[in-house]
């Protein structure tokens, strides 16, 4: 029987701590020796930081082994008192500083990018997919930080927080940039140990992570970065240069730029009081009922993700009308803070258990942790409401459309929705199965088509679409399989439904 299986049966026996205690010490010395076995095939100038990596997979091994069952007990959930989410309004209304420049000069902002973009069928990182005008999401945050320093005459640095999958492939496009106004920093996230759900023992066999070891390693979720900055040195590097707050978000958020009333609010808190920790939230719609949400708990400010909920109370997680809001993974974070927590190991973050299939088939988990999760650990955090323009994730060629379309008008790096759409919502878009790849979605629309007056898309099958095509109102396209509908140049299609075939052919 395997060591996953005894594990998992003894914790079910009530009466038998001492069966599960001897199991969990048993799991922990095998997972020791192994990680001892791979650590001793580090080249020597190597060894150091192989040694911090897989110290850091220890402690969450170790965490992982003490919990049982749903990380939140439902009971203790309650809404957050009111005062402890702000409406953006609110926060906007006190205005700016006359020494904006001086408070910019404080701040760093921090993109994480550890993430490849094979979801979108493009090899390398996400953050050189070319999103808007042959821009890539890094090329707009650097025009970004640019504009910010040349409009106030201030120093914002840029720092990248890449993975083992993205470093090589960035430092190398970050040469592009030397000439710009920006200063650009890398720290790399912890490489981890993929383990075997069955013997819950890592399936590497040394520290490569070439060749056939790719699928042994895995970076090990955002929540990493406090851990990964202090060790990195940069931390402290910033602290030194008088850096106090890091304004970290998903590099593929085209709405997470730096937001002035924000900054100041942290710089010039109205009580007084400096806030430690703020986290941006949205109203949720329909579409982001699986997004963690800001929670009272234990008289502390919580996020809880989705994963964490008791099956039982899932649908009830998920209503909008109870939890209003969700994250939106732009935060505010005091370095002196992340640095006095780290050096006290005072940072929870719930684990997510993150269970994949490998090619061959085999099954194996990777432990994570998520940035925001940390809110609990800081001291006077916040949530701001924030409009929904602050969060504009591109996940998908339909997201791609989007932001490439003239919905968005791209200022300085900046994408803002154009003042001739009538409503400020975006449209629902949902692009079939042919569109997943972006060279195969780029290469199914001559020209990206009008949207001003689009409410919903759906396409699905083998569609293309002409030059200067409007949509508007609710379109939908469906090509059966055997089909193809070929939109034609300068179509108008509003409030339509086609499928079928349709075929245009030059003569």
């Amino acid at each position: 029987m395997s060591f996953a299986k005894d594990f998992s049966k003894a914790m079910s026996q009530a009466g038998t701590s001492q069966f599960q205690e001897v199991i969990r010490q048993e799991l922990e010395y095998s997972m020791e020796v192994e990680l001892d076995k791979i650590l001793a095939t580090a080249p020597q100038n190597e060894v150091e930081h192989t040694k911090k990596d897989l110290d850091g997979f220890k402690k969450l091994f170790h965490r992982f082994l003490q919990e049982k069952g749903p990380s939140v007990d439902w009971g203790k959930i309650q809404r957050p008192p009111e005062d402890s989410i702000q409406p953006y309004e609110k926060i906007k209304d006190r205005g700016l500083p006359v020494n904006i420049t001086s408070v910019l000069n404080k701040l760093v902002v921090v993109k994480l990018n550890g993430g490849l973009g094979t979801s979108m069928g493009c090899k390398g990182p996400k953050s050189l997919i070319g999103v808007r005008n042959e821009n890539t999401f890094l090329d707009l945050t650097v025009q970004q930080i640019e504009h910010l320093n040349k409009t106030y005459n201030t120093d914002v640095h840029l720092v990248l927080m890449n993975s083992f999958n993205t470093d090589e492939d960035t430092k190398k496009i970050l040469q592009k940039y030397s000439h710009s106004r920006v200063k650009i920093y890398t720290f790399n996230q912890s490489r981890y140990p993929r383990i075997n759900k069955e013997s819950l023992l890592p399936i590497a066999k040394d520290v490569s992570y070439s060749g056939e070891n790719t699928e042994a390693w895995y970076p090990p979720g955002h929540g990493d970065i406090y851990s990964s900055f202090y060790n990195s040195g940069l931390l402290d590097t910033l602290i030194g240069e008088g850096k106090e707050y890091i304004f970290v978000s998903n590099i593929d958020n085209l709405g997470a730029t730096v937001d002035l009333y924000i900054l100041n609010h942290l710089m010039n808190p109205p009580n007084g009081k400096r806030c430690e920790f703020v986290m941006e939230v949205t109203n949720k719609t329909r579409a982001d009922v699986k997004g963690g949400t800001l929670t009272q708990y234990e008289n502390k400010l919580r996020l809880v993700e989705i994963a964490q909920v008791p099956k039982a109370h899932v649908d009830e997680f998920k209503s909008v009308s109870k939890f209003k809001i969700f994250n939106t993974n732009n935060l505010w974070i005091s370095l002196s803070a992340i640095k006095r927590l780290q050096e006290q190991n005072a940072i929870d973050m719930e684990i997510i258990v993150n269970p994949k299939t490998l090619d061959g088939g085999l099954n194996v988990i990777q432990l994570e942790t998520a940035v925001g999760a940390a809110v609990k650990s800081f001291e006077n955090s916040l949530g701001i409401n924030v409009p929904r323009s602050r969060f504009l994730p591109v996940k998908t060629t339909s997201d791609l459309l989007l932001v490439m379309s003239n919905l968005y008008s791209l200022n300085a790096g900046s994408l803002t929705m154009s003042e001739k759409r009538e409503f400020p919502t975006v449209p629902l878009v949902k692009l079939g199965s042919s569109f997943t790849k972006v060279q195969d979605y780029l290469r199914r629309f001559e020209s990206i088509p009008d949207m001003l007056e689009l409410d919903h898309l759906t396409v699905s099958g083998d569609v293309t679409f002409g030059k200067n095509v409007s949509l508007k109102g609710t379109v939908i396209i469906i090509a059966n399989h055997g089909d193809r509908i070929d939109i034609p140049p300068g179509a108008v299609l509003e409030n339509k439904i086609v499928s079928g075939n349709l075929r245009i052919l030059d003569h």
